[in-house]
């Protein structure tokens, strides 16, 4: 399994190349640099690699939620490469990816996963990971709103991640549980790649033509 994954829903901007299990990333936290280190990145880990992208299986790409911009710039370029070079795209939850991220750092696996969403407001949701890092099941939906809108866990031992975890501990009464970490905070490719490769398998990719990011509420 070859899959290129692409990842810039946030001020992190993340690419990473999953070739028969093993992963190499390039990741740097880079606000309003995304289309500059973008496709640079893809080059760089291609031509380490040796691999063409014509060779790929498929590519996956963090739809959102997250910044306007920055979904786009992950979508438009993924979209761009699938079609040059007649690909599949798996599309992923930002959200899914991040809780992925967490389980992989420290071996919770139920997740409330928030991002900051400005305006003082979090995109957030629950997903359940499994212990090998290959699925992300959402609990409910992925929603937006203040930060007392925000609901934990029924499980006990989750744990929080993403740019949005400090906002929510602030906003709780001082005897709520915090939950088990406020970590990590940004999405990685490589998170992203492992549930691409994981859709690859159970047939769940798409045409890039019907690939759509995912923003929660409407621009403005």
């Amino acid at each position: 399994m070859k899959i290129l994954a692409l990842e810039s829903a946030t001020d992190a901007c993340s690419v990473a190349l999953l070739i028969e299990g093993e992963i190499q990333e390039r990741h740097t936290i880079a606000p309003q640099r995304h289309t500059q280190l973008m496709l640079p990145m893809v080059s760089e880990l291609c031509a380490e690699a040796g691999l063409s992208l014509s060779a790929l299986d498929a590519i996956a790409v963090g739809v959102g939620p997250g910044a306007f911009a920055g979904v786009r710039i992950a979508c438009a370029l993924a979209q761009g490469l699938a079609l040059a070079h007649e690909l599949p795209i798996a599309p992923i939850s930002t959200l899914a990816a991040l809780a992925v991220g967490g389980a992989r750092q420290h071996g919770e696996l139920v997740w409330l996963v928030t991002l900051d969403a400005r305006r003082q407001e979090l995109y957030w949701a629950h997903y359940v990971i499994d212990s090998a890092l290959t699925s992300a099941t959402l609990l409910g939906i992925e929603q937006v709103g203040p930060p007392n809108t925000v609901r934990q866990p029924a499980t006990p031992g989750w744990g929080l991640c993403g740019t949005g975890g400090a906002i929510y501990r602030a906003s709780l009464a001082a005897d709520e549980p915090p939950g088990a970490w406020c970590d990590p905070q940004w999405p990685h490719a490589q998170d992203v790649a492992r549930l691409g490769a994981s859709a690859a398998r159970l047939g769940q990719l798409q045409p890039p033509e019907l690939l759509a990011p995912v923003y929660l509420r409407a621009a403005v």
